[in-house]
């Protein structure tokens, strides 16, 4: 499968270094433990109160943060992505297969810890295990969304890690929450609002279903657009 997709295959080895997978690791074990330990106080909270500020608000973002801008960004940073790009490879396909590897190690962490959380904190009721499945593909969504977004970013600015850093802390985590308007702009609310209509469950959520699908649609969309276009026009120089 990997000989078949080769930038992928680099990609994967490269963000699966030790430190990084550690870390990452460590990341989103915290909200298991955080909800391990409101069972064992015998504490009850409902699966949303845990998940939206523990994984949606926080661990989400990061992971996506961490691997999208270092599927593509970090070659491009030291260069060697002049390799990829002198092979008889399209580069909307570099970006593409970068993009595939870095949601796809998103989902693959997050989307676990989201159902471990919910089920920890709130127990296997037939309601909360319905709400914490709705986070669990709520969460795939915007994790891939978020990794596109971040893996385009990188694309068009060395400094991706910062920019998206400031994006998830300003923008999602106050702009979005004082003006109304720039909700549509945000992948955190788009996640939450898709989350609480497959639950059933709106009352954390500032934008209905249809337009949360429609938002991380169009982002994941214009993220593999953006990251094509700016490759396409990547100049390999003579000293390179």
């Amino acid at each position: 499968m990997i000989a078949a997709f080769p930038i992928a295959g680099v990609t994967l080895r490269g963000l699966l270094g030790r430190r990084r997978s550690l870390l990452m690791v460590l990341l989103v074990a915290l909200p298991v433990l955080v909800a391990l330990l409101i069972r064992l106080a015998d504490g009850h909270p409902g699966p949303a109160q845990v998940l939206d500020p523990l994984i949606v608000r926080t661990v989400l973002p990061l992971v996506a943060l961490v691997f999208g801008t270092a599927a593509l960004g970090s070659e491009l940073e030291d260069g060697t992505a002049v390799f990829l790009m002198v092979k008889p490879v399209s580069r909307w396909r570099i970006v593409v297969e970068k993009m595939v590897v870095a949601s796809g190690l998103t989902v693959a962490l997050v989307m676990p810890a989201t159902v471990l959380t919910g089920i920890f904190a709130s127990g296997l009721g037939a309601g909360q295990l319905g709400t914490t499945f709705a986070f669990a593909l709520a969460v795939a969504a915007g994790g891939t969304a978020y990794a596109c977004a971040f893996v385009a970013l990188s694309a068009l600015t060395s400094r991706a890690l910062v920019l998206g850093l400031g994006y998830t802390l300003i923008w999602e985590g106050i702009l979005a929450g004082l003006l109304e308007a720039t909700r549509f702009l945000s992948i955190r609310q788009a996640t939450l609002g898709l989350a609480g209509g497959l639950s059933g469950d709106t009352s954390r959520a500032a934008l209905d279903i249809g337009t949360s699908v429609l938002i991380l649609a169009a982002v994941t969309a214009g993220a593999v657009v953006i990251g094509s276009l700016r490759l396409a026009r990547f100049e390999i120089r003579g000293g390179d």
